[in-house]
C-alpha cells in the first residue's frame, strides 16, 4: 500500500496539512487492519472493473455484482481509473467490462490505466483469472476494440482466461446477462489466494451496486413534453431547442451530469417511401414480429443510418460501380464520405429494379436506438421536469429534406403536451466537486453548455462558495448566445464568476474556446493549481480534442513545463478526478 503524503505545493497552510497527514495516517492504518482480519472470515473477492463512456458498461458492472453475490462471491466494484497497476497484480479474480469510445478508443475512464497496463514495465499476472465483456457498436469502426486489447494484453501478461470474450452489439442486455451468468460459477471455482476480500487497498470501495430504476431502454417512463421551445435566433444558422420532461410520478430522480435516453421514432415520411419502395402495405404481417410493418419501420428499427450488413447486401445486388468500387477498396474514409447524407432509402434507389423481400430487407436493419441527451437542469432546481438542450439536425441531400432521427422528432413531432418515452443513464464520472469550495472551470461551446447549466444551478441551489468559470461560444452573439439571459443573472449574483465568450463569425478571425483558453492561461492555470476541477463537453472529434491541447499548451506555458511534463500534469488532473469530459 502507497504511503499517503500531501505535496509541499498543495493549497493548504500548515495546521491543515497537519490535520490531513494525521486523517489520512489514520485511515490508512484502518485500512491495514481490515485487511489483516478480513481474510479469515470474508467471501473470496471478485473484482469488476468497468470502462463506460455513458454509463452502459457501468450499469453493466453493477448487474455482475448482483450476480456475484448470489454465487457466494464479494463483489468490489470500480473504474479501470481508480485502479492502481500494483494492487491490480494482486487480484485473483478480475470481470472487466468495458464499452468502446469513439473509433476504437478507450472510454475516457480507463485510458490511464491501459496506458500503464500496455507498457513494457507492466507487470506479469500468473496468479490471475479474469473475463472480458465487451459491449459497442458494429456502426463504428472498431467494434469492442477497448475489450479486444484488454482481453489479449491480460492474456500476454500471463493472466488466465476463464471464458472467451463476447462482444455486444447495442442490444447488449441479453448476451451480457447471459455471459456474466456462465462467468459466476467459473469465478465462484477460483481457489482463494491472499488478496481476499479487504488486503488490497482497492477493496476499500463501496461495493454495493447502485438500485436499478424500474425504467430502461425495453421500459422506459412515458413522458409528457411540458416544454419545447426554441433557443437560437431565427437569424441564426442552427436550430437549438430547449425541452422540459415531467417525471409526474415515476420516481426517477436524477443528478447533475446524468444523461436523459430518449426514445424516438422515424419519420412517418420516410416509413411511407420504404413502404412504397418495398411495394409492401402498412399492414402487412412480418414473420417473427407480432406488430405491422408499418410499427417496426416506424418503432421498431432504424431507418435512417444504413446498417453494414444493409451496405453489402445492396453492393452485390445493386450492380451500382461506385458503391462496388468503394465497398472492395476497403478505404473506409472514402465509403463514409460517399454514404454522408445517404439513409436507407437512397440506397434502395440505386437500382429500382432491385428486389429485397419485407422479411430480408428487416434481417438488415439495426434496431431503432434510444438517442441520450447531457441533462441541463440541476434536480436541485427542478426535481419534477429534466431539462435537454438539443440540435435539431436539418439538411437537404438527393433533393429531399433529411433531419436527424430524434431531433426531429422531438422537434416536430412531440407537441407540448405530447408524450415520449424516456429513462436515465446515470454518469457518477461526471459530477460537481464534492468539495463546494472547489473553483470549477467549464468549457462547452453550443449545446455542449447543458450539462454546465445544470452544474451552475446545482452550485447556486446548494450555496457553494467555490468560484466559477464558463468558456461559452458558438457562431454569432446576436443569434446563437443561448440562456443569455440565465447566464447574465447568474453573474450579476455572483454564482458565475467568470463567463468567456468565443463567437467565430463575429469577426474576420475565427475564434473558438480554446482560444480564449490560451488569452487567459495565467489565470487558468493558477485556478488549477488551487484545486479547480476541468469540465468538457461537446463534440469529440474535434473541439474537445482542441480544448485538450489547449490545456496542455497552457500548463506548459505557465507552469515552466516541458512538453512530457505538461502531460503528466494532466494526467494527474485525470488521476484526481480534476479533468472530467462528457463528449460524444
Amino acid at each position: 500500500m502507497k504511503i499517503p503524503y500531501i505535496p509541499e505545493d498543495s493549497p493548504f497552510n500548515q495546521d491543515q496539512k497537519a490535520w490531513l497527514a494525521g486523517f489520512m495516517a489514520g485511515l490508512q492504518t484502518r485500512l491495514l487492519d481490515t485487511g489483516s482480519t478480513s481474510s479469515g472470515r470474508g467471501k473470496p473477492p471478485i473484482y469488476i472493473l468497468y470502462g463506460s463512456q455513458t454509463g452502459n458498461a457501468e450499469g453493466l458492472a453493477a448487474t455482475a455484482a448482483s450476480h456475484a453475490k448470489q454465487h457466494g462471491l464479494e463483489p468490489i466494484v470500480k473504474a479501470l481509473d481508480e485502479v492502481e497497476l500494483e494492487d491490480f497484480a494482486t487480484m485473483r479474480r478480475v470481470l472487466i467490462v468495458t464499452s468502446t469510445y469513439g473509433e476504437g478508443e478507450m472510454p475516457d475512464n480507463a485510458q490511464l490505466f491501459w496506458e500503464a497496463l500496455s507498457s513494457e514495465h507492466a507487470e506479469r499476472l500468473e496468479d490471475m483469472s479474469f473475463g472480458v465483456l465487451a459491449i459497442g457498436d458494429t456502426g463504428y469502426d472498431g467494434f469492442c476494440e477497448a475489450g479486444k486489447k484488454l482481453d489479449t494484453r491480460l492474456e500476454q501478461l500471463g493472466a488466465k482466461r476463464l471464458l472467451a470474450r463476447v462482444d455486444c452489439d447495442v442490444d447488449y442486455e441479453e448476451p451480457a446477462t447471459a455471459w456474466i451468468e456462465a462467468a459466476m460459477p467459473l469465478f465462484a471455482a477460483v481457489e482463494g489466494g491472499p488478496d481476499e476480500v479487504a488486503a488490497s487497498p482497492a477493496a476499500a470501495a463501496d461495493t454495493s451496486p447502485p438500485a436499478a430504476s424500474a425504467y430502461n431502454r425495453k421500459n422506459p417512463y412515458i413522458s409528457t413534453l411540458a416544454v419545447n421551445r426554441r433557443l437560437s435566433g431565427q437569424g441564426s444558422g442552427k436550430e437549438i431547442r430547449h425541452y422540459e420532461f415531467d417525471l409526474g410520478d415515476s420516481g426517477i430522480h436524477y443528478e447533475a451530469g446524468d444523461a436523459l435516453n430518449v426514445v424516438p421514432e422515424n419519420n412517418p415520411e420516410l416509413v411511407s417511401l420504404i413502404l412504397q419502395r418495398l411495394n409492401a402495405k402498412p399492414d402487412a404481417a412480418v414473420a417473427k414480429h407480432d406488430r405491422p410493418l408499418v410499427d417496426l419501420l416506424t418503432r421498431g428499427f432504424e431507418i435512417s443510418t444504413p446498417s453494414r450488413e444493409l451496405i453489402a447486401a445492396v453492393e452485390q445486388r445493386a450492380g451500382n460501380e461506385e458503391l462496388t468500387r468503394l465497398v472492395q477498396s476497403g478505404d473506409k474514409a472514402a465509403l463514409e464520405h460517399w454514404l454522408w447524407g445517404k439513409d436507407i432509402l437512397d440506397l434502395l434507389q440505386l437500382n429500382p429494379s432491385m428486389s429485397l423481400s419485407v422479411d430480408e430487407f428487416l434481417s438488415l436493419l439495426k434496431p431503432l436506438q434510444h438517442r441520450a441527451y447531457s441533462i441541463s437542469s440541476s434536480s436541485l432546481a427542478s426535481p419534477d421536469r429534466i431539462h435537454l438542450t438539443v440540435a435539431s439536425v436539418r439538411y437537404v441531400s438527393g433533393g429531399r429534406q433529411r433531419g436527424g432521427v430524434c431531433s426531429t422528432f422531438l422537434a416536430d413531432r412531440v407537441k407540448e403536451g405530447g408524450q415520449a418515452g424516456i429513462f436515465l443513464s446515470t454518469n457518477k464520472s461526471f459530477r460537481v466537486p464534492a468539495d463546494k469550495n472547489a473553483p470549477v472551470i467549464m468549457v462547452g461551446p453550443g449545446t455542449g453548455i447543458a450539462p454546465f447549466r445544470a452544474f451552475l444551478q446545482e452550485r447556486r441551489e446548494s450555496a457553494a462558495p467555490g468560484r466559477n468559470w464558463l468558456f461559452f461560444g458558438d457562431q454569432t452573439r446576436a443569434h446563437d448566445f443561448i440562456y443569455e439571459d440565465e447566464l447574465t443573472e447568474m453573474m450579476k449574483h455572483g454564482v458565475l464568476n467568470r463567463l468567456d465568450l468565443a463567437f467565430s463569425r463575429d469577426q474576420a478571425e475565427k475564434i473558438y474556446v480554446q482560444t480564449r483558453m490560451r488569452e487567459n492561461g495565467k489565470e487558468l492555470y493558477a485556478w488549477l493549481q488551487e484545486g479547480g476541477y476541468f469540465y468538457v463537453c461537446g463534440d469529440a472529434s474535434r473541439m474537445a480534442k482542441d480544448v485538450d491541447q489547449a490545456l496542455h499548451d497552457v500548463v506548459a506555458e505557465h507552469g515552466g513545463l516541458d512538453a512530457e511534463g505538461a502531460a503528466a500534469y494532466v494526467n494527474q488532473l485525470k488521476r484526481e478526478k480534476r479533468y472530467l469530459r462528457d463528449v460524444y
